[in-house]
């Protein structure tokens, strides 16, 4: 045999060795610790029959109490607040009793209206500047919220090929940098409401639409991602239409089980992914932790409700 084909073959089978050994490598499910033995079968099974497919492989989530941790507040509100706070209250000038204005309507507002006037507060400022907003209350009072449980599932879905995106109802830039910094999401898959931004670099308070409110998300998944998700994951009402795109597997996450929804046929959000068998039902740890000056405790906020792991049917209100 001659040196040619003798390297030839040495070069073939060192190559289908290491396409093995990646194949083993990338296509191997990490059990996720604090989620059920049944749960982890079901995700298991789900990714191991996503392999063969020879097609794009999505999976949405929302951010807010899915993807992390939002009792006591929301970081969108306490972010937004914590800046008033410190760079708006008691100043006189035209632009300080603007934005404060903002916030006292923002706070008694319903949540559409609030998704508006959350872009006018932050309008003027540079995508840089909204990006740090969000990153320095992230890590100011948020960073241990993230849920180890979605962490692993991310890196499982990764692991068999999906893309991953964050479609959020809050603002756009002020999520961007830590949950790409933190979670590993590229940029422009993370997804809120989006500004237009002037050719000079400043963000007017102008939305783009789709908005990703309530049905808005799944206009967002067929305008932006313009495919179907085989994976979908939210925590609330708002995530519904989010969740009802997928075409394969949903996760919903301590889900309420006290207020029925009309949009949901009269049941609560429990019961109404209860009815569906491609729907896992899970819990997280999201209480009250760390002794923050939280802004929107000064405000006057409602809280958000808490949910113990080791009484999941109860949720604190």
């Amino acid at each position: 045999m001659s040196n040619f084909k003798k390297t030839f073959q040495l070069v073939a089978v060192f190559l289908f060795v290491s396409v093995v050994q990646l194949s083993a490598q990338t296509y191997k499910y990490q059990k996720i610790v604090g989620f059920s033995d049944e749960t982890n079968a079901k995700l298991e099974a789900f990714l191991q029959s996503t392999i063969s497919m020879n097609i794009r492989k999505v999976a949405v989530f929302d951010c807010d109490g899915t993807l992390f941790g939002q009792v006591p507040y929301y970081l969108a509100e306490e972010a937004l607040y914590e800046y008033a706070r410190r760079n708006y209250a008691g100043k006189k000038d035209a632009k300080s009793v603007e934005k404060f204005k903002l916030v006292d309507k923002m706070i008694h507002e319903d949540a559409i209206s609030r998704e508006r006037d959350r872009i006018k507060f932050l309008s003027g400022m540079t995508p840089e500047e909204i990006q740090r907003i969000g990153d320095d209350c992230f890590h100011e009072k948020y960073q241990n919220k993230f849920y180890p449980q979605m962490k692993a599932l991310l890196a499982n879905l990764r692991n068999y090929g999906f893309e991953t995106w964050v479609i959020s109802a809050s603002p756009e830039l002020l999520y961007q940098r830590f949950c790409v910094e933190e979670l590993g999401f590229q940029e422009d898959r993370v997804i809120g409401v989006k500004s237009l931004v002037t050719m000079g670099g400043v963000v007017t308070d102008q939305i783009v639409f789709p908005s990703p409110q309530d049905e808005g998300k799944a206009e967002v998944i067929r305008t932006f991602i313009k495919t179907r998700p085989l994976f979908a994951a939210g925590n609330s009402r708002g995530d519904m239409e989010m969740m009802n795109t997928s075409v394969g597997l949903k996760l919903i996450l301590n889900p309420d089980a006290k207020t029925p929804q009309k949009v949901m046929g009269g049941k609560t959000v429990k019961e109404y992914w209860a009815a569906d068998p491609n729907c896992i039902t899970e819990y997280t740890r999201d209480v009250t932790e760390g002794n923050y000056n939280w802004a929107c405790d000064e405000y006057k906020v409602k809280q958000n409700a808490s949910t113990d792991v080791s009484t999941p049917a109860v949720v604190i209100y």
